[in-house]
């Protein structure tokens, strides 16, 4: 096998959707009528499915490629499955929302393509350049499908405001990524590590450390790079809103855990204590915050934010056991979350999407199944065992205990506790008030994604094991 050959078979999905969003964008070029076709959406999942079935076709074999830039392991199989996962259930979901608001058209599945094939190179970057070359593809992407309702003054603002912060969030890590090239003097993981480890410690290095952690913040909605969540989550359409807490948090989440364990090693103490700090901000202010909230989009804007800072306290364990709480975490918040967007999307009142909480009101009796799902989605999210949710927390506060992070997991736990209010109150909304409008009938597609998602999260005490061995795996790989 030549190099070239050797390196092409351990980057397969990533060329698969290279080369798929090409023929999908010439495709619809010539055959859509007025830009609309629904079989480019259709065929866009069918190519993420097939790069999803590519990331383990061979389990045994990790790779640096491509110069040093680009690495195959467990951790990035691991991370990429979820992301693909996430970018599958976005589009399936979205099939009937767009047609319903007359915006299906070619190009927003082949932008989640594009965005998704940033997010698969992001989370195998090895280097500085390819972290950015990574991030920039799946960020460019990102802004546009953001304002895609182009005639809705929401999404138009929505699009705006992610543009201009994602804009400064880049030139900040941007910035901070020349100050570490400039003081260690490569941009190579490993070598990054190795000159620190030899000594060359400074201001700069940590200057450029702090920089890159608050560009990558910015990507992960944690406080305080958090300002353009509820607004971003509110005015996008529900499905891109889907897309963006759930895949594009897996590869800001991945790049964050394997950057600060792979070059940072040895000054471990400063970073964690921005990981502390921020982790904290965000439990608090998601916890906080979401109380007062009417809208449910805000409400699980606010919500991601607390999860990332839960999700962010097992990566302050510092640790193999740490990693593998996070990618437990990582893996329960995104079946929740798909669960949680699909039941937004089943919330559509004579042909009107709504989405204010009231309008849940008395759903138990109108649609006992549906009241059913959205209930345990909400009480999982809320950490009650002995749901996902519940086991998604220990994952993450047990490392932490064990490395000694004592006031963080008692903190992360008493956040946890209020959060409790507004999930229980959309429970309390939901069986106990008087009825509100009925729902029209859900699409099979929606009522599919919530219903698996629900009893995904419902049946995980009886199966953990093949997610938990999976995670032990790609947590290993990274150490």
């Amino acid at each position: 096998m030549t190099p070239f050959s050797f390196a092409v078979a351990h980057s397969l999905p990533e060329f698969v959707l290279a080369v798929g969003a090409l023929v999908l964008l010439m495709l619809g070029v010539f055959r859509a009528k007025d830009g609309r076709d629904w079989i480019i959406s259709e065929l866009a999942i069918g190519l993420l499915g097939l790069a999803f079935v590519l990331l383990f076709f061979d389990l045994k074999s990790n790779a640096v490629v491509w110069g040093g830039s680009f690495v195959d392991d467990a951790f990035g199989r691991f991370m990429k499955g979820l992301a693909l996962l996430g970018a599958i259930g976005a589009l399936v979901l979205s099939l009937d929302f767009m047609r319903r608001e007359k915006i299906d058209l070619f190009e927003f599945p082949v932008l989640v393509v594009i965005a998704t094939l940033g997010m698969l190179m992001l989370i195998s970057a090895r280097d500085l350049i390819a972290l950015y070359l990574g991030l920039e593809l799946m960020s460019l992407a990102l802004y546009v499908i953001a304002a895609f309702h182009r005639d809705n003054a929401r999404a138009s603002e929505a699009g705006l405001k992610y543009f201009a912060l994602g804009a400064l969030s880049s030139g900040m890590l941007l910035y901070g990524a020349s100050l570490i090239y400039g003081f260690a003097g490569t941009v190579s993981f490993d070598g990054i590590a190795k000159a620190l480890a030899g000594g060359t410690q400074s201001v700069g290095v940590i200057f450029g450390l702090v920089f890159m952690m608050a560009g990558l913040s910015f990507k992960m909605s944690i406080v305080p790079f958090h300002m353009w969540t509820p607004d971003v989550y509110e005015g996008a359409p529900t499905p891109v809103t889907t897309f963006f807490a759930s895949a594009a948090k897996m590869a800001a989440v991945a790049i964050t855990v394997r950057i600060t364990n792979t070059a940072f090693p040895s000054i471990t103490h400063q970073w964690q204590q921005i990981v502390v700090f921020t982790s904290i901000l965000s439990m608090v202010v998601g916890a906080f915050a979401a109380i007062g909230q009417t809208n449910i989009k805000r409400l699980m804007a606010y919500s991601s934010i607390g999860h990332m800072g839960f999700a962010m306290v097992g990566l302050a364990a510092a640790n193999e056991a740490g990693v593998r709480g996070v990618l437990m975490y990582m893996a329960i918040y995104l079946v929740m979350t798909l669960g949680a967007f699909a039941a937004i999307l089943s919330m559509r009142v004579t042909g009107v999407y709504v989405e204010n909480i009231g309008d849940l009101a008395g759903l138990a009796r109108r649609n006992g199944v549906m009241a059913f799902f959205l209930a345990a989605i909400m009480l999982s999210l809320a950490g009650i065992p002995p749901l996902a949710g519940f086991w998604a927390k220990w994952f993450v506060f047990m490392p932490a205990v064990n490395a000694g992070l004592y006031p963080l997991t008692v903190l992360g736990v008493l956040a946890s506790t209020v959060a409790c209010f507004y999930y229980l109150r959309i429970v309390k909304i939901m069986y106990f008030d008087e009825p509100a409008r009925p729902f029209d009938t859900a699409s099979p597609a929606v009522s599919g994604v919530l219903a698996v998602s629900s009893l995904m999260v419902v049946l995980f005490s009886f199966w953990p094991g093949p997610i938990t061995a999976a995670a032990a795996a790609a947590a290993k790989s990274l150490f």
